[in-house]
Order: C-alpha cells, then sequence, then structure tokens
C-alpha cells in the first residue's frame, strides 16, 4: 500500500474486503503521524485549468436548482433536475464530470425529479455562494473570476439558468381583424426566481448579450423575467432552445 497500490487491488490479491484494507491503511498512517489528504482536481484548490464552458453552464444550474450539502461525512453538490427532462439530466451531469472529474457522480431518483449528485467537498471552492440558509435570503454576488468566466462565456450562463428555473412555452393572443377573429400564436421565455441578486445576474447577463426583457409580477411578486420580442426571442432559440 506504502507504494501507491490501490485499495481495490490490495484488496483483490489478498482475497481481504476492501473496507478491512481500508481499515488497516487509516491505522497505518495514525501510528506514522501521515495526515491523509483526499486526492482533488479541484480548479480552485490545484494549477488545473477551469473548463469555462461547463462552468459557466453550471453555475446557472447551481443557482437555479442547485444545492450544496458541507458537512462532516457529508458532502456533494446536488442538481434537481425534471426526471422527464433526459438531456438536462445528462447536460448537469457532463458539466459536473468537465468541471471536477474525479468525485463519483450519481443520480437518485425522487418523486418528479432526478439528483444529480456530485461527492466532493470541493464544491464549495467553485461555488462560493454556498452558506446556511436558502439562496434567496440571503445576499448572492460573484466572485471577481467568477464575473470574468460568466463575461466570458454569458449564453452558458444564461443557458443553465434557463435550465434550472425557467422555460420556453407558447403564448396565444386573439384579435380581430377585418371583422374576424384571429388567434395569434407566440414563443416566450420566462425565468422565475424569488432572489433579486440572481434575477439581477441574468438581466444584466441579458442586457450586455442585447436580449430585451420585462419583469412581470404575479400576485405583487415580482419573481418572473419574460422574454417575447421577436428579435430577442431568436436570440434565445439560438443559444438556448427549449428544456428536453
Amino acid at each position: 500500500m506504502r507504494q501507491g497500490i490501490p485499495n481495490r487491488v490490495v484488496a483483490e490479491q489478498l482475497g481481504i474486503p476492501r473496507g478491512t484494507i481500508s481499515w488497516w491503511r487509516c491505522e497505518d498512517r495514525k501510528a506514522r503521524g501521515e495526515v491523509y489528504r483526499q486526492p482533488t482536481d479541484c480548479p480552485v484548490c490545484t494549477d488545473r485549468e477551469l473548463d469555462q464552458t461547463a462552468y459557466s453552464y453550471l453555475l446557472g444550474l447551481y443557482l437555479g436548482d442547485g444545492h450544496i450539502v458541507s458537512k462532516h461525512k457529508q458532502r456533494h453538490l446536488s442538481i434537481f433536475c425534471n426526471a422527464a427532462q433526459t438531456g438536462l439530466v445528462a447536460a448537469a451531469e457532463d458539466a459536473m464530470r468537465r468541471v471536477m472529474s474525479t468525485p463519483s457522480i450519481g443520480r437518485h431518483r425522487k418523486t418528479g425529479c432526478i439528483e444529480v449528485k456530485s461527492y466532493t467537498g470541493h464544491w464549495t471552492c467553485v461555488f462560493p455562494q454556498h452558506g446556511p440558509g436558502r439562496k434567496h435570503e440571503r445576499r448572492i454576488v460573484l466572485e471577481p473570476w467568477q464575473q470574468a468566466v460568466v463575461d466570458a462565456r454569458p449564453w452558458e450562463f444564461v443557458r443553465g439558468l434557463i435550465h434550472s428555473d425557467g422555460c420556453r412555452i407558447t403564448n396565444w393572443t386573439a384579435r380581430v381583424v377585418a371583422g374576424e377573429r384571429k388567434r395569434y400564436e407566440y414563443p416566450r421565455y420566462f425565468f422565475t426566481n424569488k432572489s433579486d441578486d440572481i434575477r439581477a445576474l441574468y438581466t444584466g447577463t441579458l442586457d450586455r448579450l442585447g436580449v430585451e426583457w420585462t419583469a412581470c409580477a404575479r400576485d405583487g411578486d415580482p419573481f418572473n423575467i419574460s422574454v417575447a420580442r421577436r428579435a430577442s426571442v431568436a436570440l434565445m432559440d439560438l443559444h438556448v432552445g427549449p428544456k428536453h
């Protein structure tokens, strides 16, 4: 084991349970006063280059439907996806692997959704917005290096936010033309989030991309951001598209 042979290989060669090997290894480290550090490819803690495209998208997913658990022996990032949108589930998992490939990733089916989980405590390094309480009840501000990534990959950030807390729908209205009532349909994007800060990050990015938007209140709550202008919807269709 001191030669660096993995526990799994040692267990197979000696016919001993892997858990026993792991315990022996832990006791050996304690006896020699060695401090064990879990291997990581965290781009913040190592010199590994950050995949900006994947990170910008994953940042949008995290701010929308993401959650980090950071406790003793319980550390992971979870992204919650609609179970029917298999493309979204695959995209979330792929983004996690591209940002950090070392941690194990699992899918857990819950009522109506799939929880995509990546197990490592280093997700708090790449998402310093993590903290106690719900995101809309605390301040959400991007670090300068995060804002630089969003500025370099803005469409990926918008796509992540839409894929988490947004949707593309078809609205319709009726008008009387030459005495005849006609139905008109038009596509529209919605983004809904209770956090003023997260909505501001979304609308600020749309402004820089030249996408026109309006704030829509429902029951007095201004939680909805709408994109309905034809040219802006066309831009969103080109770079974002509906969830699937």
